[in-house]
């Protein structure tokens, strides 16, 4: 009696299975990504709690787990200029699960070290551009310099005796200094940190003596009165700080660097995917309460497309290894 019982019971679910099956494959084909996700998702933010990056997939993060019923936890994995972050998402299980939101550091790196662990371009899949921003070039308030101008003027005057601070080699904040000092014709001396934050903490007790900093960084402690301000990397002034004019009309004509964040998967994460995670952050970031405290914080919301990423990146790669090779920076 049992025996006919479990055959019977088989025999319905292998009927229903087979009923099920022309609809289940009809929904898959309509949506290949319709099962993602399926468990907590996390985003690795390669730098240290407090700077742009994670400040902004925190801002992502509560609103991305309403919308897929989901917890999606921040983890800050620090280090070697975001490479130790970026190797943990290359080598994750491509499904969507894992995502990173770095900095312009992801195509600084190449320029600056030999063998990163993995392929910048083919081991990660672009998910969207989160946000642009600029940089705010700042200095201890125990340091002489008034503006742009008197900084360089300082530098010249005292040459390789000036220090600047970065949150690593190969970080934006690296190569932005970099630029300037090329720019700038200077010699001035690098002490890369741990992060963003440290690299603050460092140029407020003056142990160093100008930083390049994110806006979302360092306008706090701008408005605070415990840096000053001295000059924006960005063509136009910022609407956090548009008292403090740009490093391109106060000193270097032309001068640009910009500060900007994406979102990327792992390279083989199935297009179906991508697509719904860049759908879905892409909504998030133009909410206006987003967008506003964005803005708060001196960056603008960038969405883009999958494959404007991947360009973007490529494109970013060469321009730093050309501005490397103009500088002198060989990989490590």
């Amino acid at each position: 009696m049992a025996m006919r019982f479990a055959i019977r019971t088989f025999s319905c679910a292998a009927a229903c299975f087979v009923l099920a099956s022309p609809a289940a494959l009809s929904a898959q084909r309509a949506d290949p990504a319709a099962g993602f996700p399926s468990r907590p998702i996390r985003v690795v933010v390669p730098f240290t709690p407090g700077g742009q990056p994670d400040i902004v997939a925190r801002l992502i993060a509560p609103k991305l787990s309403e919308s897929f019923n989901q917890m999606v936890i921040v983890d800050n994995r620090p280090g070697a200029g975001g490479m130790i972050g970026a190797r943990i998402v290359a080598g994750a299980t491509p499904d969507g699960h894992t995502m990173m939101l770095i900095s312009a550091a992801h195509a600084v790196t190449p320029a600056v070290r030999a063998n990163l662990g993995y392929d910048p371009v083919k081991d990660f899949a672009g998910i969207t551009m989160a946000y642009n921003a600029t940089y705010l070039l700042v200095v201890p308030l125990s340091l002489e310099a008034r503006n742009v101008k008197d900084l360089i003027a300082l530098a010249k005057a005292r040459p390789g005796q000036l220090n600047f601070s970065s949150a690593g080699v190969g970080s934006g904040t690296h190569f932005a200094a970099e630029m300037f000092k090329q720019s700038a014709g200077i010699d001035v001396v690098h002490t890369p940190h741990r992060g963003i934050p440290e690299a603050l903490t460092d140029t407020m007790t003056g142990r160093v003596q100008f930083f390049m900093a994110p806006m979302a960084s360092a306008s706090t402690l701008v408005k605070e009165g415990k840096l000053r301000g001295l000059g924006v990397s960005s063509p136009e002034r910022s609407r956090v700080l548009p008292d403090i004019p740009t490093i391109a009309e106060s000193a270097i004509p032309g001068f640009r660097f910009d500060s900007w964040g994406a979102m990327f998967a792992p390279g083989r994460t199935p297009r179906a995917t991508v697509n719904k995670l860049n759908r879905e952050i892409t909504r998030i970031l133009k909410l206006p309460d987003v967008e506003q405290r964005l803005l708060s914080l001196g960056a603008e919301p960038a969405p883009t497309t999958p494959g404007h990423v991947d360009k973007f990146i490529a494109e970013q790669i060469a321009a730093s290894l050309e501005l490397a090779r103009k500088a002198g920076i060989k990989p490590e």
